[in-house]
């Protein structure tokens, strides 16, 4: 058996920097992208951590000179030599060495940057991870690698990640900006839940995970968020997740509950306040439902005038405002200090011109207000609601009755005021309808004219099924009488007026043809110049061989819900339709 060549390993020797030059043989020509001073810096720190690989220089007799060409590590060479001229290390610092004999310097310079693995990103996630539990802050991670913090708190994060999403991520089953999205929670089963459920699914981006894990949060830009303040909720205990990688408008607060609960307590407080100013009752909701003071009368109120010295001061800042408008009009940015007054002027004229509406005090001892937040985020007061068991009685009573009003009509002053009642449902519209009684009411005026619709069109459907025997149909969706030879493609409509009156159709081939009439198959009015009360009569003259004909209106009649007799009413008088016995 023939015996393995051992190999020799170069010698390595620690030579003085001022016997080093920088070789011609280093293959790395472009300097675009490499920061010397960085890796300086970093030499300051923690020395010099990679020897140089380095060639003695011969003379013509081939004998060594005593000086070292450096052809692999020119990046360190050049970092050393900044700090010798920062006076950061002297000259001659010895400095660690590989000598190398054999080969060529070309090949060793080549060698030593494309054998050079680039380290796995899941790798440098844990390593800044394993830094900061040993007890490495954040900035000064930051310091020691040249980053930001925020770019430290992004690969913190994603060492956070689930580790067994982390394993997929390694084996190249998930996508780094896929594992981005997954740092807005914390919650590991969260996380691996969404990736099972997705990934057998066919949508697996970053913006519909982060939509999964975030379901059921409050985004910061929620209006009731804005209301409270995120540092309000922070400081009750509410949780709030960022995305590092994204634009989150401020994230996601994670405790609807306790949003809800600082919502209310907030609107509470703004009512108690308001209370102050009499009113009988207060409702206070986040938001109330689209219509809720439909119901209620309001109060005429008038606004304060300003003041002799609030006009004087309006005056003078839409004055202020023109100038700076007319003097900056050219130039295409203004400056920071000019458009910061111009934003307190706008300001500042917006409170001038929101005045204030004052009601009767007699009017608010019987009206109540609305505490609600706008889509702003901001409080809205609805003031000067009055529900119809508040209003006043229009003839004064002689004697107090049961229900506490005095004799001058004025609510008696025994009753309860500033009543203060929580959320949208509590609203007084809803009170009054909940009381009252399942007695008849009348249909509402859409209700009615959906109704009148649906049975015109039954009605039209089963005039088609009067007029014409079984035996003696064509098709389903067309009355014809082929003994005739004419053809009935059309039902009836009713002018808006229409008297009663009883269908007749002669079942004659020599039965009279009306004279230019037609109808209008549409939608819209229907004109005849004979018939007065029966419009919509169409017929169309055919042979054995022609093609029965369907209307618009009786296609689209035939999906209707059949009625054999019926009273129609369009816009006018009902009619009577009843079959005609030959």
């Amino acid at each position: 058996m023939a015996s393995v060549q051992k190999i020799t390993l170069s010698a390595s020797r620690d030579i003085p920097f001022n016997k080093l030059v920088l070789s011609q043989s280093n293959v790395r020509r472009v300097k675009a992208g490499v920061s010397i001073e960085e890796l300086a810096d970093d030499i300051a720190r923690r020395t010099l951590l990679q020897s140089l690989s380095v060639r003695p220089i011969l003379d013509a007799e081939g004998q060594e000179t005593g000086m070292f060409e450096v052809p692999a590590g020119g990046r360190r060479y050049r970092a050393l030599e900044l700090l010798v001229k920062q006076k950061r290390m002297n000259k001659t610092q010895l400095v660690p060495c590989v000598v190398r004999t054999g080969g060529l310097a070309e090949e060793d310079s080549l060698a030593e940057n494309v054998h050079r693995e680039a380290l796995h990103p899941l790798d440098q996630f844990r390593a800044f991870q394993t830094l900061r539990e040993k007890g490495l802050s954040e900035e000064d991670i930051a310091a020691r690698f040249f980053v930001s913090a925020t770019v430290v708190k992004q690969r913190l994060k994603l060492a956070a990640v689930s580790p067994k999403l982390l394993d997929i991520y390694a084996g190249d089953g998930m996508t780094l900006e896929q594992l981005m999205a997954f740092t807005v929670t914390n919650d590991h089963a969260r996380q691996e839940q969404v990736w099972e459920q997705l990934s057998h699914g066919c949508n697996t981006e970053p913006y519909y995970i982060r939509r999964q894990l975030t379901e059921g949060a409050v985004r910061a830009t929620d209006k009731r968020a804005m209301f409270v303040g995120v540092g309000a909720y922070e400081a009750a205990g509410g949780i709030v997740t960022r995305d590092l990688f994204e634009h989150d408008d401020g994230g996601w607060l994670q405790d609807p509950a306790l949003l809800d609960r600082l919502v209310i307590e907030k609107l509470k407080a703004e009512a108690e306040k308001l209370r102050t100013e009499g009113w009988k009752w207060i409702s206070v909701a986040p938001d109330f439902p689209y219509g809720h003071t439909a119901a209620l009368r309001r109060l005429d109120g008038h606004v304060v005038d300003l003041t002799d010295e609030e006009i004087a001061s309006r005056a003078a800042l839409e004055a202020e405002l023109d100038r700076l408008e007319q003097q900056y009009a050219e130039v295409e940015e203004v400056p920071e200090q000019v458009d910061r007054r111009l934003g307190e002027i706008e300001t500042a004229l917006e409170a001038l011109n929101d005045r204030p509406v004052v009601y009767d005090p007699a009017e608010i001892a019987f009206a109540g207000a609305f505490v609600s937040i706008d889509r702003d985020g901001e409080l809205r007061i609805e003031r000067g609601y009055v529900r119809r068991e508040d209003e006043p009685p229009t003839e004064p009573v002689q004697a107090k009755d049961q229900d506490g009003a005095n004799a001058s009509g004025e609510p008696s002053r025994t009753s309860q005021r500033g009543v203060i009642t929580v959320g949208a449902g509590s609203t007084p519209a809803a009170e009054i309808e909940a009381e009252e009684d399942d007695g008849l009411k009348p249909l509402s005026e859409r209700l009615v004219t959906e109704l009148t619709a649906h049975r015109t069109l039954a009605l039209r459907d089963a005039l088609q099924t009067i007029l014409t025997p079984p035996s003696r149909r064509c098709c389903t969706r067309c009355a014809s009488l082929p003994s005739t030879g004419f053809h009935l493609a059309a039902v009836l409509r009713f002018r808006p007026r229409a008297q009663t009156s009883a269908l007749r159709h002669q079942d004659s081939p020599t039965a009279p043809r009306p004279k230019r009439s037609r109808c209008v198959i549409s939608n819209g009015p229907v004109s005849c110049p004979r018939a007065r009360t029966v419009c919509g009569m169409r017929w169309l003259r055919s042979t054995a061989t022609a093609r029965p004909r369907c209307s618009p209106i009786a296609r689209r009649s035939a999906s209707m819900p059949s009625m054999s007799l019926g009273t129609a009413i369009h816009g006018g008088s009902p009619m009577r339709i009843r079959r005609r016995v030959p």
